[in-house]
Parts: structure tokens; C-alpha cells; sequence
């Protein structure tokens, strides 16, 4: 994918599904004295979007604000083994076509891996899959949500307790956000601090601890790219009963939703 297929010297970005051990990562040299990020790419952008538009990992590097040689990306689909966490100032999960019911092999040792890393305090953000596949790592349950596809931009309601988070608590009592989803975290982890919601997600946002949150709306989306993935899915969008002209219409800037990866960023930096 992008970005990440393009990483030729990673040593990573090998194409055998990857097995996690703890005590078992690539260690990544490091080049100065701030340690990069880490973009655990679960998926590529559908082909027509990626052609115009390029991939995740560039958009998620973009939207976070980051020089290229600040973000190390690795494919959990092709990585023989998942690196050391703590080699990274944090890590973002990006979403995928897949789903976390299929139980794929190279997404369960990406599980193991993110559970590993989380009850090790390390920094992470799983968006849309990623967020799922987090929830799935820590106990919670992932399945087809019931009220069906979500897509196209939301209004995300934050929660009381999301007052005094540091992601999500600056927004406010809710803000818009670019969403595509069909799966959910319909069981969050014991534990969990539930944070936002919408009108077809009851979970849009946790934390879990005070150094990994899920979210399930798209920080890192564009419009262009919102109104992409919407003509791309236009089909089934009718099939569902909905209107994909107008929810292309309806796509606005969702500039408080980015400001969640932002402060992410900047709160890893800090620690």
C-alpha cells in the first residue's frame, strides 16, 4: 500500500503473515534522538481513490501534521514480525476493507501485538479497524452493527466522561467527523471508558487506560476523500436505501475531528 509498499529497505514490509512473541520485535535503528511514529497499516485505500488520492499512511502522516522521516510505516498483513513498540513515540492503526470478525491470522497477531503494547503503557490510536481491532485485543466485542453502514460526515456527541480527556475532552460536547463503517465495537473492554457516540454507533470513541484511545470516525479523512469513498460505494449505498448524491453533498470539513490526531501527536511527543 502507498507509502508502505514503497519502504523497500523496511525490514518489516516482508510478505509472510506475521507471528507475535513478546520479547520477539524488530528493533528499529534509531536515527536521532526523537524516536518516529509508527503507522500499523491493517489496509489500503480502495484502488480508484488510492490512484488520485495516494494511500493511509500519506494521508495519516499529512493529517498528523509530520515530516516523512518522522512515521515509519509497516503492513500488518505482509510483516513478518511487528516491531518494538517502545522503538516509537506512539502508534496509529489505520482502518481496512477487512473485518475484525474474520479473525484473519495476520490481524490476530496484530491484536496480540497491540495488547502487548497498551498494558505496556505504550501511546496508540486505532481508527475505524483500527479501533475495532483494539477492542477485539482488550476483551471487547466487535460484530456488524446493527443499525447498519455508517458513512459520509457524522456528528459525534461526546459523552460527560470524555470532559477531562486530553483527545476528545477540547471538542466540546460533539463535533462532525468523516465516517465509513459497516462493523462496530458493540462490547467495549472491561474497563473502557466509553467517550463519544453518534446516532448509529453507540461506541464512536474509548480510552482505555491514559495512553491508548479507538475511535471509529476518520481524523485522518479529507472530503476529497470522503466524497470518494462515497462514489465508490454509491451502489450499495441505493441498495441500502440511502441517497449516496446527498450524502456527498452533505460531506463538510472536519477540522475538530483532525485536531483529535493532532493532540495525539502532541501528547506522545511530550512523554
Amino acid at each position: 500500500m502507498g507509502e508502505a509498499r514503497r519502504a523497500g529497505a523496511d525490514p518489516c514490509d516482508l510478505r509472510a503473515p506475521p507471528k507475535f512473541r513478546p520479547g520477539a520485535c524488530l528493533t528499529l535503528a534509531r536515527m536521532d534522538s526523537r524516536r518516529p511514529f509508527l503507522i500499523l497499516a491493517t489496509g489500503s485505500a480502495i484502488d480508484s481513490v488510492r490512484r488520485r488520492l495516494g494511500d493511509f499512511p500519506h494521508w495519516f502522516r499529512v493529517a498528523m501534521g509530520l515530516p516523512r522521516d518522522a512515521v515509519h510505516v509497516v503492513d500488518a498483513r505482509y510483516a513478518r514480525a511487528l516491531p518494538e513498540p517502545r522503538d516509537f513515540a506512539g502508534t496509529i492503526v489505520t482502518g481496512s476493507g477487512a473485518m475484525v470478525t474474520d479473525r484473519e491470522p495476520w490481524s490476530e497477531a496484530a491484536a496480540a501485538w497491540l495488547g502487548h503494547a497498551t498494558r505496556a503503557g505504550h501511546s496508540v490510536l486505532g481508527v475505524c479497524y483500527g479501533h475495532q481491532l483494539l477492542a477485539h485485543a482488550l476483551g471487547g466485542r466487535v460484530d456488524w452493527n446493527p443499525r447498519g453502514r455508517e458513512m459520509g460526515t457524522v456528528w459525534v456527541e461526546t459523552r460527560p466522561e470524555a470532559a477531562g480527556d486530553p483527545l476528545l475532552g477540547p471538542n466540546g460536547s460533539g463535533f462532525h467527523a468523516q465516517a465509513t463503517h459497516r462493523q462496530s465495537v458493540v462490547g467495549p473492554p472491561a474497563g473502557a471508558l466509553v467517550l463519544a457516540r453518534s446516532s448509529l454507533d453507540d461506541c464512536h470513541a474509548f480510552r482505555i487506560g491514559d495512553s491508548a484511545w479507538g475511535v471509529q470516525f476518520h481524523p485522518e479523512f479529507s472530503t476529497a476523500a470522503m466524497r470518494a469513498y462515497i462514489a465508490a460505494r454509491a451502489d450499495a449505498i441505493r441498495q441500502e436505501g440511502q441517497c449516496p448524491r446527498r450524502l456527498r453533498r452533505d460531506v463538510s470539513a472536519a477540522p475538530r475531528a483532525r485536531a483529535v490526531l493532532r493532540r495525539f501527536v502532541a501528547r506522545c511527543q511530550r512523554r
